[in-house]
């Protein structure tokens, strides 16, 4: 395998990679020769399983921390970045800001239970598309990405499409992808990209909490011309593309990483 990142001082900081697609991604990244740095939110009883899942990551041969801790407190994000800067050393620098925080409210707009508040969407939107702006200032603030930075948050079809119980997460979505064009264009005279991955329908474990998920994956595979639904390696493998020198005309985008589930 080719260690296009080996000997560059780069790291990728993830957000949200003890699994799903952004532990995939972190997998390939390394693979590659990246560092990681991995943020993560997770509970006691599962950190024996994730660090186990880390040591495959650390095998590789990359330098390697994780934090696990809420990456979108303020108190804590300044407390990470100061981890961060110690994990660099002098020479290292950010070459990826990758977004992978699921963490939304999943209630309905109608119902005999409890419904969506104002402020369930205020608490989903700045989970999981306001600490995206937070941590690009944050990283940017310190001098910490390379030169020709990537950051890239990942996005889904509930941007357009209407899911029940979904609504909170699709405007945080909606935002997320408008915050990344924002920072493609103001961002771009320091060298940054910035770019969201539209990933199919897949089956994660943020995914599995969506009430009626069973419905989204047979739609999926019903309209997938390769009849099948995305994995999480098919999405590593496009933030890897994306990390690369030769995907540096690449900016602004909302790049849809289904095998074609969108066409039909």
């Amino acid at each position: 395998m080719v260690k296009d990142f080996r000997n560059t001082d780069y790291w990728a900081v993830i957000l949200g990679g003890s699994s799903g697609l952004g532990y995939a991604s972190a997998k390939k990244l390394a693979n590659h020769g990246m560092n990681i740095i991995i943020i993560h939110r997770d509970r006691r009883s599962d950190i024996e399983d994730i660090e186990d899942a880390f040591e495959s990551i650390r095998k590789t041969g990359v330098e390697f921390r994780s934090f696990n801790t809420d990456a979108i407190q303020k108190e804590n994000r300044n407390e990470l970045v100061l981890n961060i800067k110690k994990s660099l050393g002098k020479h290292g620098k950010v070459r990826l800001l990758l977004h992978s925080i699921a963490k939304g409210n999943l209630k309905p707009m109608l119902g005999e239970e409890q419904t969506l508040s104002n402020i369930d969407f205020q608490l989903t939107i700045d989970a999981m598309a306001l600490s995206l702006y937070d941590w690009t200032q944050e990283l940017y603030k310190n001098d910490l990405f390379a030169k020709d930075a990537r950051v890239i948050a990942f996005t889904s079809e509930g941007n357009k499409k209407a899911w029940k119980n979904y609504a909170a997460v699709s405007a945080a979505k909606v935002t997320l992808e408008s915050l990344t064009r924002g920072i493609a264009l103001e961002f771009a005279e320091k060298g940054v990209r910035a770019n969201c991955i539209q990933a199919g329908i897949t089956v994660t474990r943020s995914f599995q909490m969506i009430p009626g998920n069973q419905t989204l994956r047979e739609h999926a595979l019903k309209h997938n011309p390769f009849k099948r639904l995305t994995v999480p390696d098919d999405v590593a493998n496009v933030v890897y593309l994306l990390s690369k020198d030769e995907a540096s005309w690449i900016t602004g985008s909302i790049i849809p990483v289904n095998g074609g589930e969108h066409l039909m």
